[in-house]
């Protein structure tokens, strides 16, 4: 491959790492445990951490901060996200590459309505079968790729070899077939339609963008060079002319027309009309103001954007400063066939994916007047464990203070939990409390 082949294609291969890239992440993201959801404790999953609605610095820092850099992005490079990294448009390709290989170039899903033009070498039973088959075992693979998200890869492990799991949902197998329906449908049939006409995402990125934000700029003072010729509305696969872009349209900036132009133009030893460029080509007067107005617009954006994404930051690290690893509650206890309402249930809940012992005492409350179930409690991961905590019936009329203390060794995690127990007077009377 010669120096003139590596840059015309510059766009094309690179952008093929980064969708490659973008796939792998999209299954190590929750594989890893950097994030994903837990629907069985009801909570996100950040860093192999149990997040709770509790942890709100936590929950807050990281979504203004993810939100903060989408924002800057968006300004500045538009809709790459899109064109670069959005899976849809990834499998779209894939779905596009496929029908091409087994029907012809010409078999197009085209977003118009229009039947796609069989190659008539390739309209055979044995090619359409092919084509249905590598769509299907697609579609299995990627209607896994969710369930990273919602389940750890030992039980999507058990779930596929179809063994019994008591983290698996019963229905699992079914919602698995539905991802699996849906996938299909998409890529054999919408593709591109949806980035064009039905992505709400879409809209939002283009909330930010402006003129100066990164767009395909076409050489107009260049234009003999292009007539009669088409090529790179050919190969924009959103079906739009490169040659006429907007603030609003529907380019994915994914360069695959620059690429197109550069290939032909290259034949003739001449640079390519189109190229990626910031803001709008004027007169020399004009451009400078018009750059110095960009550069105001985007510096003033990026300046109260990077406030919000420092406290967003702050935010985060304070939360996973004063996280959690287990949290401590006590409460009265509603003890089946007992005979006094004396009973405390204390319960500990793991945040973190691995066993906890944890130790339980009691402060405030001599040895007799009081008993407790256990003083050690081996907690699974990401699991809930009690003990009841009994209080003597003899204990003296008044209001008596106590705290619970726990302690967890191999997290070198202590909490305590203080109880305002009210005892009345032992003769013919009933005892309350408060916790």
């Amino acid at each position: 491959m010669n120096g003139a082949s590596i840059q015309v294609s510059r766009f094309h291969l690179h952008r093929r790492v980064v969708q490659g890239v973008t796939l792998l992440l999209v299954i190590l993201v929750p594989a890893l445990g950097l994030f994903r959801i837990d629907p069985r404790a009801g909570a996100l999953v950040v860093l192999d951490r149990q997040i709770w609605f509790a942890d709100f610095f936590l929950i807050a820092g990281l979504w203004i901060t993810l939100l903060s850099l989408l924002v800057m992005l968006y300004s500045v490079a538009g809709t790459v996200f899109c064109g670069w990294v959005c899976p849809q448009n990834i499998f779209s390709e894939w779905a596009n590459y496929m029908t091409h290989l087994l029907l012809g170039k010409r078999a197009e899903v085209s977003l118009d309505g229009q039947a796609p033009v069989i190659a008539p070498a390739k309209n055979r039973v044995w090619n359409w079968v092919l084509l249905g088959l590598s769509f299907l075992l697609a579609s299995m693979f990627l209607g896994v790729i969710p369930l990273f998200y919602f389940y750890d890869p030992s039980t999507i492990l058990a779930f596929l070899l179809w063994r019994s799991d008591p983290a698996l949902a019963s229905s699992l197998h079914w919602i698995y077939a539905v991802f699996v329906l849906i996938i299909l449908v998409d890529i054999a049939v919408i593709r591109h339609f949806w980035c064009r006409f039905a992505c709400v995402y879409r809209v939002w990125q283009h909330s930010f963008r402006t003129r100066e934000t990164l767009h395909v700029r076409y050489d107009a003072s260049r234009a003999s060079a292009c007539e009669k010729c088409n090529y790179c509305v050919t190969s924009c696969f959103i079906d739009i002319d490169p040659r006429k872009t907007d603030v609003y349209d529907s380019c994915i900036n994914c360069g695959e027309c620059i690429d197109a132009c550069n290939r032909l133009q290259a034949k003739k030893g001449n640079p390519g009309l189109l190229s990626f460029e910031f803001g709008e080509r004027k007169t020399k007067r004009e451009a400078r103001i018009h750059f110095r107005n960009n550069a105001i617009g985007l510096n003033s954006r990026a300046g109260w954007m990077t406030v919000v994404m420092v406290l967003g930051l702050s935010f985060f690290s304070w939360g996973l400063w004063t996280w959690e690893p287990l949290h401590l509650a006590a409460y009265r206890a509603e003890v089946q066939d007992a005979a006094n309402d004396l009973d405390y249930r204390i319960e500990i809940a793991n945040k973190r994916y691995r066993p906890e012992r944890v130790e339980l005492l009691v402060q405030g409350l001599k040895p007799g007047e009081y008993h407790l179930s256990r003083t050690q409690l081996t907690i699974p991961a990401a699991g809930r464990l009690s003990a009841i905590l009994s209080i003597s019936p003899t204990l003296p009329h008044g209001v008596h203070s106590f705290r619970i203390l726990a302690h967890a060794v191999q997290e070198d995690w202590k909490d305590q939990f203080a109880i305002q127990h009210f005892s009345e007077a032992p003769k013919g009377g009933t005892h309350e409390s408060n916790p």
